[in-house]
């Protein structure tokens, strides 16, 4: 399950955090958000520490479709339904993220294999035509080189699509190791393995790490993806999904030439990346589902299929699963940690777009720290609130993650009893009136760990494919030993001693 973006390109070693540090500015999380604020904070002139619980472009950026797009789905319509200059500041925003990147490569003379090509949004029913006219013209008008077209590369016909011109695709961790390099070379200080448990908001704040090092700093930024500190109670108002990803070798004649997506078939993507010899590779991402649903494998063979049925000399050489934050209204959340915060700031609620959002947050949170002008007039403020726009979303969400936090607890179980676990299966199992996430390995042995979340206590699901545990609450993964794999939970499961006959 290693994405192609960490297959191809090795990373260097930064040490974990072994003693106190005084910094300007503390940045949790070492993936495009957390990288791209650094970078613009060290740019101008302030001392940064980098905290990655794992590695540097490890987590969700290294294993994402990397598509560097202004263009996200059917957006401009409905936020130009609410405000025109709302879509405007959007499209100005996310557009700016595809230069900067552009820019940036090219200043560092990082190669990162950015490729400039057409998004499109697309749909194959006729019933989606008009809904998709009124995205290209809304688009246009927020200031997109936008248009309606009813001819694409695809190798299967259309009703119509969305095509956007000027955006692009690119290699993620060649991009952010780049900065990483260009960052430590300007005093910057990276650490990883490094796992944040504590923030204390004062003057100065203070980071607190698992190992009882602590990083004191004026400013700080929560960029973990999902926050793992939520006093603004973000959480309310964020959904998380999982979409997977299929990628191979494909036939250069065989390239559509585009970045492709589409909500019908539970979301197809499409796009394509460089190989050496003139090759392609071809990344199809979909089969959306809630972490902890389970019958992944499943869902990986759906999307399988579809690949081969429409590229069929694609050959298949990696897979993967990416994660995703979608706010009540669909806009991110990047500014001030919660209402009453002076020095702390958080990026989160990417919605599936992380590539382009990531970066424009790192604008966003360098301005924010050291007081420039704003960018986008508070578009994108964590504290804002559209009640007209919210309001069923967010009790959707939350009767969701109501009806996970009781009934699972009242659940049986996926299995009556631990003997009838087959090697390398797993389940949550009553064990003695307590709930436990028990997974026999390929030897025969059992191995059990609590099945409650340690961020707010649902209960969690097996992921057959990836063989980890997953929180269907608010995103929470952990490996078949306990140990955090992604946020929010900053805790590991408890282990679990079972006695088997």
């Amino acid at each position: 399950m290693l994405s192609y973006w960490m297959d191809s390109a090795p990373a260097r070693e930064h040490p974990p955090l072994a003693e106190d540090v005084t910094v300007d500015v503390a940045v949790i999380g070492g993936g495009v958000a957390g990288l791209s604020a650094a970078w613009e904070l060290t740019r101008a002139g302030r001392s940064v520490a980098v905290l990655e619980a794992d590695r540097l472009a490890a987590g969700v950026t290294g294993y994402t479709s990397a598509k560097l797009s202004a263009q996200h789905t059917l957006i401009y319509a409905e936020l130009a339904g609410r405000d025109p200059e709302t879509a405007r500041r959007y499209a100005r925003s996310q557009q700016e993220a595809v230069e900067h990147v552009a820019r940036t490569a090219a200043e560092l003379g990082v190669d990162c294999e950015l490729e400039r090509r057409p998004a499109y949004t697309y749909a194959r029913s006729a019933d989606q035509v008009e809904q998709l006219r009124a995205e290209a013209r809304a688009a246009a008008e927020a200031g997109l080189a936008a248009s309606f077209v009813t001819g694409t590369a695809l190798p299967f016909p259309v009703a119509g699509a969305v095509k956007v011109d000027g955006q692009a695709q690119f290699h993620p961790r060649k991009y952010l190791l780049g900065l990483a390099d260009a960052m430590t070379a300007r005093g910057c200080r990276i650490f990883e393995r490094t796992r944040v448990t504590g923030l204390s908001e004062g003057r100065p704040c203070r980071v607190t790490t698992e190992s009882g090092a602590v990083v004191s700093a004026a400013d700080v930024v929560v960029a973990t993806h999902y926050p793992i500190f939520d006093r603004a109670l973000l959480f309310a108002r964020m959904e998380v999904t999982r979409e997977l990803v299929v990628a191979g070798t494909l036939p250069p004649e065989d390239d559509p030439e585009g970045m492709y997506i589409t909500s019908e078939e539970n979301t197809r993507s499409v796009r394509t990346a460089p190989l050496p010899g003139g090759r392609r590779l071809l990344i199809v991402t979909g089969e959306s589902y809630r972490p902890g649903a389970g019958r992944v494998g499943d869902r990986f063979e759906r999307l399988a299929a579809w690949t081969g049925e429409h590229f069929p000399r694609a050959r298949i050489t990696h897979r993967w699963a990416a994660q995703d934050n979608h706010t009540t209204d669909r806009l991110p959340f990047v500014g001030p940690l919660h209402p009453g915060a002076g020095h702390a700031y958080v990026a989160t609620g990417f919605g599936g777009w992380g590539m382009s959002n990531g970066v424009l947050a790192g604008l966003l949170l360098s301005a924010l720290v050291t007081g420039e002008d704003e960018p986008w007039d508070g578009l994108y403020d964590p504290r804002r609130l559209h009640p007209r726009q919210e309001a069923v979303p967010m009790a959707k969400m939350q009767a969701t993650v109501a009806r996970h936090f009781v009934a699972d607890r009242l659940a049986a179980g996926d299995a009556a009893d631990v003997a009838e676990l087959r090697p390398g299966q797993g389940a949550v199992v009553k064990v003695g009136g307590q709930r436990c996430a028990v997974y026999r390995d390929e030897q025969g042995r059992a191995h059990a760990v609590s099945a409650v979340c340690t961020h707010l206590g649902c209960v969690v699901g097996f992921n057959e494919a990836e063989r980890t545990w997953e929180c269907p609450c608010h995103g929470s993964r952990f490996g078949l030993d306990g140990r955090v794999l992604q946020g929010p939970a900053v805790s590991p499961l408890e282990p679990v001693e079972l006695k088997e006959e």
